[in-house]
């Protein structure tokens, strides 16, 4: 490890244990103070430190901050494994659990399908736990990049790359922000073999404490074995999973169709 790595993790985790002076936390490195005011001082420009009114150093609102993203990351996967267990045994299809990480989208877990995948699909292999995929090109990442604040997704899309992996794969941000309007009205986003011309998929997001999406859920079928009118009868299931799983983790999700499981009788929406 670097040295001067070393020597500011160093700072930092004794800054866990309450705030210290220039002087004390040059001590605890090992170096000169003039050395560990030019750590404290990069740390703090980061937001990785605090400098107090007494002059002395405390950890900064930006750990904090990273430390919440990394504990949810950790607890939707929890909170959701036993949700996405049940989805996949009811209906045998892949199902997997994604976050939004930059401008891909990462698959943090999967149960595989009752029935081997097929060799052209990338529902094998190519989509276990730990594979990105391009947001643009996937359910799972319109459900998520639909929930960004304006300036976040403006320079997300002008950075993208539109992967023409299929025919109806999206080819433009125009085409991009019109699909994310109509995720944001629905609430939900169908792959119709964009980003694999052997698999649909359907995916919906997974919201925390604050209202936005955390997560997404996905179904994904092979084309052979699940055209959309079959994504269109587990609509209503994958709705009523990502609830459950929203309202098990503290959010506050809008209710979704889900006569048999949740007891709201709204309007059933099909896919397209």
């Amino acid at each position: 490890m670097s040295q001067t790595v070393d020597r500011a993790l160093t700072v930092l985790a004794s800054l866990g244990d309450g705030p210290a002076s220039l002087e004390q936390a040059a001590n605890r490195i090992g170096v000169h103070k003039s050395t560990a005011l030019r750590l404290l001082r990069t740390l703090e420009e980061h937001g990785f430190v605090q400098r107090q009114a007494d002059h002395r150093y405390r950890l900064g609102g930006r750990l904090l901050s990273l430390a919440h993203s990394a504990l949810e990351g950790i607890d939707v996967r929890q909170v959701t494994a036993p949700y996405l267990a049940s989805l996949s045994e009811r209906y045998g299809h892949t199902v997997h659990l994604a976050i939004l990480d930059g401008d891909e989208v990462l698959f943090i877990d999967k149960v595989e399908a009752r029935y081997p995948a097929p060799d052209d699909s990338w529902l094998g292999e190519q989509s276990r736990i730990g594979r990105r995929a391009p947001a643009v090109a996937t359910a799972a990442g319109r459900v998520l990049l639909a929930d960004l604040a304006e300036d976040q997704l403006a320079g997300l899309v002008e950075r993208a790359d539109f992967p023409a992996r299929t025919p109806r794969s999206l080819r433009s941000a125009v085409e991009l922000h019109a699909e994310l309007a109509a995720v944001r009205r629905q609430g939900w986003s169908l792959d119709h073999a964009e980003y694999s011309p052997a698999v649909n998929c359907l995916a919906a997001p997974i919201r925390g404490n604050d209202g936005k999406a955390i997560a997404a859920c996905t179904i994904a079928v092979p084309t052979a074995v699940g055209p959309v009118s079959e994504l269109n009868r587990l609509l209503p299931e994958l709705l009523c999973t990502v609830e459950a799983v929203s309202l098990a983790y503290g959010g506050s999700p809008t209710p979704r169709w889900c006569e048999n499981r949740c007891g709201d009788k709204h309007a059933a929406r099909t896919v397209s």
